[in-house]
């Protein structure tokens, strides 16, 4: 709830106070839920450090037409939003976000001059079946028609094994980093900002797991869940991939 994330955001920021994490060594960003996008940023305008405020996701309405209940691309923009979550496995899943849409989503991001966090990743069936690979890859490739080769350097990928998000299992840093390998490969192909991509792990990261990660030389950040609803254990995972990196 509102109280809850106020008082989240503010115990954050103290840890950055007593020992702060410099901006050249990590980016850090938050993802609120829409109704508190606006309140969180300014919340965080007197941090020891920009901390980016990420919209969750965006709608497939571009401009500010009369398309009530949606966010467009322009809005979060002109609200001072820079970064939004597209293909989030829960999207995905639950709300029907289908390879067409994402891809509208992506190019009304792209275009409004956000930086977008794209999310990839399989199902513990996909995996399971040996496709785990082809799966991640083939949702980079279905984006490619609608990004424009200057667009590249403005999109993070997020790989999120979908079977480790929220049940406490995580894939193991030698395979999360053979999957971020992969991932860096394929986009090597496709764009020359494949090498610098920075790509983020999300699926149970934790504390706990963080220094492990951190220490894999494709994964370049992570996209933390329930871990971020604690203020210390965010902290240490930003932390260290803030020295590792």
């Amino acid at each position: 709830m509102h109280a809850n994330a106020f008082q989240l955001v503010e115990e954050f920021k103290q840890l950055l106070q007593q020992e702060n994490i410099a901006p050249e060594q990590c980016h850090i960003g938050v993802a609120p839920v829409a109704i508190a996008l606006g309140s969180i940023q300014t919340q965080f305008k007197d941090a020891t450090r920009p901390i980016h405020t990420v919209a969750q996701d965006v709608s497939r309405v571009a401009g500010t037409g009369a398309y009530t209940g949606e966010v467009s691309a322009e809005l979060l923009k002109d609200s001072g939003i820079e970064f939004v979550l597209i293909g989030h496995s829960e999207r995905r899943e639950l709300f029907g976000d289908s390879v067409e849409i994402l891809k509208v989503k992506l190019h009304n991001a792209l275009n409004a001059g956000l930086t977008v966090i794209y999310c990839v990743g399989e199902s513990l069936e996909q995996r399971e079946q040996g496709a785990a690979e082809q799966v991640v890859l083939q949702q980079i490739c279905d984006i490619a028609a609608v990004v424009q080769a200057d667009q590249w350097q403005k999109i993070v990928f997020a790989y999120e094994p979908i079977w480790a998000i929220g049940t406490g299992k995580t894939a193991s840093p030698a395979d999360a980093q053979a999957m971020h390998a992969k991932i860096r490969e394929g986009l090597k192909q496709i764009t020359s900002y494949g090498e610098h991509a920075a790509i983020l792990y999300g699926g149970s990261v934790k504390a706990e797991n963080a220094v492990e990660l951190a220490a894999c030389p494709d994964i370049n950040g992570a996209l933390v869940g329930g871990a971020s609803l604690n203020a210390e254990s965010f902290y240490q995972i930003a932390k260290a991939f803030a020295q590792s990196k």
